[in-house]
This record gives C-alpha cells, sequence and structure tokens, in this order.
C-alpha cells in the first residue's frame, strides 16, 4: 500500500439537468489533473436525488457514462459517484467506480432510503463492492447505506492475512436536517471498522426544497477528522498514510474478538 490521495468534491449538483452538471462537475474535476488517485463525486451528480427516475435515468452505454469515462482519462484519476441508471424495466442508484483506462465496476444501493419513497422507484443491490487501487482495498457505498453496520462490516480473513477494505467511501445527497447523524455515524463506522472513512455530501438546494450542508469529510480510523468540509462548494484533496493504519490495527485488534454472523436478504 502507498499513500492514497483523495479529493473530496463537494458541489451544488443542478436539479434535473445532466448537460449542465457534466459541465460544472467536469470544471470542478478536471482542475485535479495530477494532484490524485481518486476523486470522489456527490450521489446522483448528474441529476439530483430524485424519483423522476425515467426522465433522469442514464444507461450503462449512454452519454453520463461516456462522459465520465472521458473525464477520468483526462484527469488520469479514478472517479467515482452514483447515477441514476435504467435497466430493462428497473432503475437502480448505481456507484460506478470508472478508472483512468476506461474500465470500471459498479455498486447498487442495497439501501434504499423509504422516508422518501426510494424503494417505490429504484431497485436494491444484493453485492458489496471492494475495489483495489495503489494496493489498498476499498469499500463504496451509498447514503443511506451508512445507518447499517452489519452491512458494514469489515471482517479479517485468517487465510487471507487480509481486511475486506482499508478504506469506507460514502456518496450521498444527506440533507441538513439530519447532518449530525450523518457526522456521528461516519464517525462510528470508522472506529468500529479500523479503517479510514470518506464522506461526499453535496450541497446547495435541489429541487424538492431540500438543504443540503455539505459537512464532508475525511476520518482516520479513530474517527478524527484528517478535513472537514464546510456548506459550500469546496474541493479538497487529502493524502491517506498507510502505514498509520497498519499500526492502529497492530496496536488495537479489536477485530479478534468481533462475532461471526451471515447476511441474508
Amino acid at each position: 500500500m502507498q499513500p492514497l490521495r483523495i479529493s473530496l468534491v463537494q458541489g451544488a449538483t443542478r436539479w434535473h439537468d445532466a448537460a449542465a452538471n457534466r459541465a460544472y462537475y467536469g470544471d470542478l474535476v478536471r482542475g485535479l489533473k495530477g494532484q490524485g488517485d481518486l476523486v470522489v463525486l456527490p450521489e446522483t451528480f448528474l441529476s439530483g436525488f430524485t424519483n423522476e427516475t425515467l426522465g433522469n435515468a442514464e444507461t450503462m452505454d449512454g452519454e453520463g457514462l461516456r462522459w465520465l469515462r472521458a473525464l477520468a482519462g483526462d484527469v488520469g484519476a479514478t472517479i467515482t459517484g452514483s447515477l441514476v441508471v435504467r435497466e430493462g424495466e428497473r432503475c437502480v442508484n448505481r456507484l460506478v467506480w470508472m478508472r483512468p483506462d476506461g474500465s470500471h465496476a459498479q455498486y447498487d444501493k442495497r439501501h434504499l432510503f423509504r422516508m422518501a419513497k426510494e424503494h417505490e422507484r429504484y431497485a436494491g443491490g444484493e453485492e458489496r463492492l471492494i475495489v483495489e487501487l495503489n494496493g489498498w482495498r476499498i469499500c463504496p457505498q451509498v447514503c443511506y447505506d451508512l445507518r447499517f453496520p452489519v452491512w458494514l462490516r469489515n471482517r479479517y480473513d485468517r487465510a487471507a492475512q487480509r481486511f475486506d477494505y482499508d478504506l469506507l467511501i460514502f456518496v450521498a445527497n444527506w440533507p441538513s436536517a439530519r447532518r449530525h447523524p450523518w457526522s456521528t455515524l461516519l464517525r462510528a463506522r470508522a472506529i468500529e471498522n479500523l479503517s479510514y472513512c470518506v464522506g461526499v455530501n453535496r450541497v446547495g438546494v435541489d429541487g424538492n426544497e431540500l438543504h443540503y450542508s455539505g459537512d464532508s469529510a475525511a476520518l482516520d480510523f479513530l474517527g478524527q477528522p484528517l478535513v472537514e468540509l464546510g456548506a459550500q462548494e469546496q474541493v479538497v484533496t487529502v493524502t491517506l498514510d498507510p502505514v498509520a493504519l497498519a499500526a492502529h490495527r497492530e496496536r488495537f485488534p479489536a477485530w479478534m474478538d468481533a462475532d461471526e454472523f451471515t447476511i441474508t436478504r
């Protein structure tokens, strides 16, 4: 594992305007060329968090994915964030992990926010995603997933002699009315999983008149902030230290006392 440079892009997503969001986020991300390894965008960054799925959905061979692929190649970094994606008769809130070589991985949000009727408009995912970057194992997740620690539990594989992941990432559209749970749960997930944790939220007001206060952050394995963002558009790059992470896991091996369990739907 080498030090990992992550750029948090906390933007004011334009409502139901994919072209405007491509231009807006494209400008923010292109300014990061040569500065980092990974760029993290908010949840549903091309549309805002919407239940008007059919009018705002991308396809996996559509313009949004072509743009994201080209952008990752331009800046020479992996880019991740989520999109509303249509597959046949169903739509998913899909996190795309786009590499600069044009290949990608994907994760469909498992926990759908029923208080906003997301579960009535989207299909939920079944599989957790673990990706690798510069020797780091990374688990990217979407917004409401943050509230479900069993799904997120970081286990140690004794045979492989490794943890499931070293970094947990959340992309979000998390309204300011619930900003305290957002900040608190990010810290809890870092501490309990002996992992770095990054959360990237949006700012501004969406088409449902929901206000977003950002509060994006990168936290170490003790839940201590490496960087905390405010309530305005911000782009910040932070470096994660693998040596410090390994030392903490050696010094405080709480994983050895963890409970065994299996996850069912």
